[in-house]
C-alpha cells in the first residue's frame, strides 16, 4: 500500500538537493507523518487547506530504508481534530525518506479524484 505524505515545492526541492526527503517533525517526533490515499482528504482539509504551492509524495514502503509504523495520528502542533476518527492508524515513517522511494504528484489532481 502506498504511503502518502503532503509538502510543499520547496520542501521538495530541498530533498532532490540533500539527495532524502526530511521534515522537522523527525527531529521533534522522531517520524515523518503519512497518510492513505483514503486519509489524504482529510488531511489536507484539516490542516493545509490555506497553503499554496503542495506536492503530495506517493512513498513506496517496500522501497524505503526507514521502518513504517502503523499509530494512532499526531498532530506536529498536539492539536486533536474532529476530522480523524477516534482509532483511526496512520503510517509514521521512522527515519530519512530515501528519494528512490518517492514519486511526486500533483496534489489537487489527485484530490480532484477522490
Amino acid at each position: 500500500m502506498t504511503i502518502f505524505h503532503i509538502t510543499t515545492q520547496a520542501q521538495w526541492q530541498n530533498a532532490l538537493e540533500q539527495g532524502f526527503y526530511t521534515v522537522n517533525s523527525l527531529e521533534t517526533e522522531g517520524f515523518i507523518h503519512g497518510s492513505t490515499a483514503e486519509q489524504v482528504p482529510r488531511i489536507f482539509n484539516a490542516f493545509y487547506q490555506d497553503q499554496a504551492d503542495l506536492v503530495l509524495l506517493a512513498i513506496a514502503p517496500e522501497k524505503l530504508d526507514s521502518p513504517v509504523k502503523w499509530e494512532a495520528p499526531v498532530h506536529p502542533d498536539g492539536k486533536k481534530t474532529d476530522s480523524i476518527p477516534e482509532g483511526e492508524k496512520f503510517p509514521h515513517v521512522y527515519g530519512k525518506i530515501n528519494l528512490n522511494a518517492v514519486k511526486v504528484i500533483n496534489l489537487r489532481d489527485f484530490l480532484r479524484e477522490k
